[in-house]
């Protein structure tokens, strides 16, 4: 089944968020340092990530290539 993704950065905050499907109720379960994992509130489904100082662990926002369409795989985390 294809999903629609949607991602955002906040660049004040320096947190980019990655959610992949519709939206929904969820919750965020933080998996290390600055990562947030969000999971559907009925599923427990991995439905998206957030990363704070996305920018340090980037090191420059124009390094970043993505390369569409492409697949995303929650479920190896």
């Amino acid at each position: 089944m294809e999903k629609q993704m949607c991602i955002y950065y906040d660049e004040e905050g320096d947190y980019l968020t990655l959610f992949v499907g519709d939206s929904k109720p969820n919750y965020g379960e933080e998996i290390d340092d600055d990562i947030t994992l969000f999971r559907d509130n009925k599923t427990n489904e991995i439905i998206g990530i957030g990363i704070l100082n996305f920018r340090e662990r980037a090191k420059s926002l124009q390094d970043i290539e993505i390369k569409l369409p492409f697949k995303v795989n929650f479920s190896a985390l």
